[in-house]
């Protein structure tokens, strides 16, 4: 419960309102790292508060923590600003992440909304770093325009592997855009992968993902084999004080990745 102090090594523009943070970070008995791809951490800014930020860099590296932030509320306006050098609070990794090992051997499709492709991007490093292990692996990801289009580089650079299908869309742009325009399930019936031998991971806006899930569902993929992540209102991050509290559930225990299949009651209730 008690933080670690570390410090700011990078500091990244990503799009309007969203900067990733380099941490430093060193592996020790309270396993500060490694993580596993879908979990978060809680981040503290000493005298403004504390808050989870899922953790968006590769699981490989064991020397930083990568947070992409989205600066929305007093915390997270607190943590963009941070400069290097700055110290700020650590504690975790917390949750359950995405199925990677259970994904082994399958198609996998990906679908991102907006800031969902931070906490996605750990299980993409995951899949094209052990690439054989997997079938078809398809990207689709949505933002709201081009500009709100978060790792464009690395975006870029996995399409050029040639092993990785990559479509973006965006629900409204200028003329200067020449790719997909519309919501990000519009790219789902087109993707080429084997729904009844595919896994899916979903993340982004609750929204979207219901859409997503439902389009998943309408091509043929089960919804046992279908992940997502939630996001709720968690304080202790270790299930204690029931602020994230998920039907029977803890989010912050017993997610944030759960399987579609075992909370498919829940997502129906506007209240939950």
């Amino acid at each position: 419960m008690v933080p670690h102090v570390v410090r700011v090594k990078k500091r990244r523009r990503e799009a309007p309102q969203v900067y990733t943070l380099e941490i430093e970070a060193e592996a020790d008995e309270q396993g500060l790292v490694p993580f596993r791809a879908g979990q978060f951490s809680m981040l503290t800014v000493f005298g403004v508060g504390e808050v989870p930020i899922s953790i968006s860099g590769d699981t490989a590296v064991s020397d930083r923590l990568i947070y992409t932030i989205r600066a929305v509320g007093p915390v997270s306006k607190a943590l963009v600003e941070l400069r290097p050098g700055d110290p700020l609070g650590l504690r975790g990794p917390f949750g359950r992440g995405w199925p990677m090992t259970e994904a082994e051997g399958k198609d996998v499709v990906v679908v991102a909304g907006g800031l969902g492709l931070a906490p996605l991007r750990p299980a993409l490093y995951h899949l094209m770093a052990a690439r054989e292990r997997y079938g078809e692996i398809v990207l689709l990801y949505g933002t709201r325009s081009p500009d709100d289009i978060v790792f464009r580089r690395e975006l870029e650079r996995w399409r050029r592997r040639l092993d990785i299908d990559i479509e973006v869309t965006v629900d409204h742009a200028l003329t200067a855009w020449h790719g997909h325009v519309g919501v990000v399930t519009t790219l789902i019936p087109r993707a080429a992968f084997d729904p009844e031998e595919a896994v899916a991971l979903v993340c982004g806006p609750e929204v979207m993902m219901r859409f997503a899930i439902g389009a998943l569902g309408d091509i043929g993929v089960a919804p046992a084999a279908t992940y997502l992540s939630m996001e709720r209102n968690m304080k202790c991050a270790v299930g204690l004080c029931g602020h994230c509290q998920f039907g029977a559930a803890f989010v912050c225990r017993d997610g944030p990745v759960f399987r579609f299949d075992r909370i498919r009651d829940l997502l129906k209730l506007k209240e939950v």
